[in-house]
C-alpha cells in the first residue's frame, strides 16, 4: 500500500518497532505515532531491568517462545547496527533447595525444546565457577543472555520512522477512532489524524484502547508494580552477570533476581505487587480511576482468591527493606538488607481474563483496518522487533485476502 499513512498509538518499543518496519516493508508508506506523554518508552520500556531474554522460560510452540528467539536475534543486531550498548553477560536460573528441583527440571526441557543458545546444566561447584557468590543445588546457565538500553533503541527506531518521512506527535492522546470513508480519523488530545490503518499498541493501557476501538471487554488490564534495589558500589562486583531463582509456572513473575545494568551498577528485583496507578511511579501513587478499574473487575477477585497467599508475601517485601532481600539471599548470601536502597519502580501491564486466568502468551487482535496489540508482557522488550514482523505480516495478509 504505497502512498497509505499508518497510525501507531503508543511510543513505547514495541509501538515504534512496528512504525519502523512498515517503513522498511512498505516504501512510500507514511508512519505517525501518537504518543499520550511527553517523550517516548515514558512506561514499560523505560522502567524495566533492560534484560534481553533467550526463552527459558516460554511455553514451547507458543508466540512467546517463537518471538523472544527471534527477536533476540534481532535485538542483538540492531544494536550492533546503531551503536547501542549491548552486554552478553550471561543468566543462572538457580535451583536453592529439593523442593525446587521438579519445576527446575522441567524449565531446563521447556529451555532445551526452545534452542536456548549454549544451555548448560551446572551442580553447585560448577554454579560457582560461573557465579562466585551464588549459592544453590543446581543452576541452567544462559550465556548469551544480554542486557542493552532499551530507551536508546526506542530512540533509534523513532528516528528511522522520522527519517523516513514519518512523524512522532508527543502529548497526543487517543480519545477516539471513528470510521470515515476509505480509512480512520483519530481523534487525539492534540488534534486530528487521518490514516488508512491503525495498530494499537497501548502497553498498560492497552484495554481501554483496544475497547476504544471497538474490541471485546477482555482481557483486561491489572497492573502490578515492581520495586528494584540498587546494591550499594562496594558488592556490586559480587554478581558478574544475572542470578534468578526458579519461576512458580502457577504465577507470572519471575521473582526477584539480581541483574547488571548495561550503564553499570547491580540491581535486586523486581518484586510484583498490585499498582493502584497505571502512570504513577511514587511509591504512594494513586489513580481514582485505575483502582476502581481494577477493584470493580471481577477478574482481578478470581485472581486474588487463588494467589492471596503469594500477594502477603510480596508485601512483606513492599513493606520491608529486610524482608525483601530474605528471598534474594538465598541466591547470593552475601548481600544483604544492609548493602542496598530502595531505587526505581516498574509498572506491569498483565492480561487477566474474567475468569481470574492471567494471560500468558501475547495478544493480538486484527479487525479491518485496526489491529491491537492486547497483550505484550516480558519478552516484549525482547522480542519487538520479532512482534512487528509478526504484526505488520498480520497487516499484509489481511489486505491481500480483502
Amino acid at each position: 500500500m504505497s502512498g497509505s499513512t499508518v497510525g501507531i498509538v503508543g511510543g513505547g518499543i514495541v509501538g515504534l518497532a512496528v512504525g519502523r518496519e512498515l517503513v522498511r516493508r512498505r516504501p512510500g508508506v507514511t508512519v505517525v505515532v501518537l504518543e499520550k506523554e511527553a517523550r517516548l518508552a515514558a512506561h514499560q520500556t523505560g522502567h524495566n531491568s533492560g534484560v534481553v531474554h533467550a526463552g527459558i522460560y516460554y511455553r514451547p510452540g507458543s508466540l512467546k517462545a517463537e518471538l523472544c528467539t527471534r527477536g533476540r536475534a534481532l535485538m542483538r543486531d540492531y544494536c550492533a547496527e546503531h551503536a547501542i550498548a549491548y552486554d552478553e553477560c550471561g543468566k543462572l536460573v538457580v535451583a536453592v533447595d529439593e523442593a525446587e528441583l521438579p519445576r527446575f527440571e522441567a524449565l531446563a526441557r521447556t529451555a532445551r525444546e526452545n534452542g536456548v543458545p549454549g544451555l548448560r546444566r551446572l551442580d553447585g561447584p560448577a554454579l560457582r565457577e560461573v557465579e562466585a557468590h551464588a549459592s544453590g543445588l543446581a543452576a541452567l546457565h544462559s550465556p548469551r543472555t544480554a542486557i542493552t538500553d532499551y530507551v536508546a533503541v526506542a530512540e533509534a527506531l523513532a528516528r528511522e520512522i522520522v527519517t523516513a518521512g514519518g512523524a512522532v506527535h508527543l502529548g497526543a492522546a487517543v480519545v477516539g477512532v471513528d470510521g470515515v470513508p476509505g480509512g480512520l480519523d483519530v481523534r487525539t488530545t492534540s488534534g486530528r489524524h487521518r490514516v488508512d490503518e491503525l495498530v494499537v499498541c497501548g502497553g498498560l493501557q492497552s484495554d481501554r484502547l483496544g475497547r476504544l476501538v471497538g474490541g471485546p471487554a477482555t482481557p483486561r488490564i491489572v497492573p502490578f508494580r515492581g520495586e528494584y534495589m540498587a546494591v550499594a558500589p562496594a558488592k556490586e562486583d559480587l554478581v558478574r552477570g544475572m542470578v534468578y531463582p526458579v519461576p512458580d509456572p502457577a504465577y507470572p513473575f519471575l521473582g526477584v533476581h539480581f541483574t547488571r545494568r548495561v550503564g553499570g551498577g547491580l540491581e535486586v528485583g523486581p518484586n510484583a505487587f498490585l499498582a493502584f496507578s497505571r502512570d504513577g511511579y511514587g511509591r504512594a501513587s494513586l489513580s481514582p480511576r485505575d483502582l476502581v478499574d481494577t477493584l470493580g473487575y471481577g477478574g482481578f477477585w478470581r485472581f486474588a482468591r487463588r494467589h492471596w497467599r503469594t500477594g502477603v508475601g510480596e508485601l512483606r517485601g513492599v513493606l520491608s527493606r529486610t524482608a525483601y532481600m530474605r528471598s534474594a539471599q538465598r541466591y547470593v548470601p552475601a548481600i544483604g538488607p544492609d548493602d542496598v536502597a530502595r531505587a526505581g519502580l516498574g509498572l506491569r501491564a498483565q492480561a487477566v481474563e474474567v475468569d481470574g486466568s492471567l494471560v500468558d502468551d501475547f495478544v493480538i487482535h486484527r479487525s479491518n483496518r485496526i489491529t491491537a496489540v492486547r497483550n505484550a508482557p516480558s519478552p516484549a522488550a525482547t522480542s519487538s522487533l520479532a512482534i512487528a514482523e509478526h504484526v505488520v505480516g498480520q497487516m499484509g495478509q489481511r489486505a491481500r485476502e480483502a
